[in-house]
């Protein structure tokens, strides 16, 4: 791919008005047509991951990704004044980072991200918003492949472990603590909210969602927070009309299973009353002879 054909990729597939910057002690939301000329900006749209990007933090980052044994990256860019890089994978079917249906291919996709910083030795507290601008003049920028990669390709070359609780706190590790813990509170939660309206019930979702963020050193934009917490809240208000039926035959069931116990020991206690020899242990003929009596 020539330097001019990726620019123009890239270009379509960055957010129409992504972060960005010249100073990383400032950043500001620019349309595309001025962030594509700053030398840091947004890579991957609010929500989804099309880019992996991995920062090495040493004067001989570009090339870790082959003394690592990784396939080659879609494009590396370099600092000319320190050789720090920022390592970038395109994904050929991008990743949705809030749909719930989707949740494991986002787990999946964040233990590959993780064994592949491990492997390459990245920078665990890289946060993932800012990538050093691949089409930016200022960085030595390579492209060295076409082809985008899908995650089963990628996995073959990590060895695929359970995130770390430290990894669950950086990159999309954030993203699967933040649907787990909130989706986990939303499905009891939601009983409260029963006869109230879906507005409410999303405020109540998206402050849950806030206070998980407020936990991670680097937390995640307002814009992920919200799709989160949107998703995990029309998941469980579409639900909850079913699970409250389960609920409601479930009780159903029992107080039937329990009438029918009741029965059962109501004609024990009918047929005792009837047969009073049997309870006291005597023949039929010896207690009338001593009723008699």
């Amino acid at each position: 791919m020539s330097d001019a054909q990726f620019s123009a990729d890239f270009y379509k597939k960055i957010p129409h008005k992504p972060y960005c910057t010249d100073d990383l002690g400032y950043c500001f939301i620019n349309p595309k047509q001025i962030a594509i000329k700053k030398r840091y900006l947004q890579h991957n749209p609010p929500c989804k991951v099309v880019y992996l990007v991995f920062d090495l933090d040493r004067n001989d980052g570009v090339m870790a990704w082959f003394d690592a044994g990784l396939p080659k990256p879609t494009w590396t860019s370099q600092n000319p004044e320190n050789g720090h890089a920022h390592i970038g994978y395109e994904l050929k079917a991008p990743v949705s980072t809030t749909t719930a249906s989707k949740q494991k291919i986002i787990d999946y996709l964040a233990v590959i991200e993780a064994a592949m910083a491990r492997k390459m030795g990245a920078d665990s507290g890289y946060s993932g918003l800012l990538t050093k601008n691949p089409c930016h003049t200022y960085w030595r920028t390579t492209i060295w492949t076409r082809e985008a990669y899908e995650l089963n390709y990628l996995a073959d070359f990590v060895d695929l472990k359970p995130l770390t609780q430290k990894e669950r706190g950086i990159g999309l590790g954030r993203n699967c603590t933040l649907f787990d813990i909130a989706r986990k509170w939303a499905y009891k939660a939601i009983r409260e909210y029963r006869g109230n309206t879906f507005d409410s019930w999303l405020d109540a979702v998206l402050k849950e969602c806030l206070s998980v963020n407020s936990a991670f050193l680097e937390p995640l934009p307002y814009s992920e927070i919200k799709a989160t917490a949107r998703s995990i809240a029309k998941y469980c208000w579409k639900k909850d009309a079913y699970c409250y039926q389960e609920f409601i035959d479930r009780q159903s069931r029992k107080g039937k299973l329990g009438g029918i116990n009741s029965g059962i020991a109501r004609r024990k206690n009918s047929e005792a009353e009837l047969k009073p020899w049997e309870s006291l242990g005597i023949s039929r003929a010896t207690y009338y002879r001593n009723k008699k009596k």
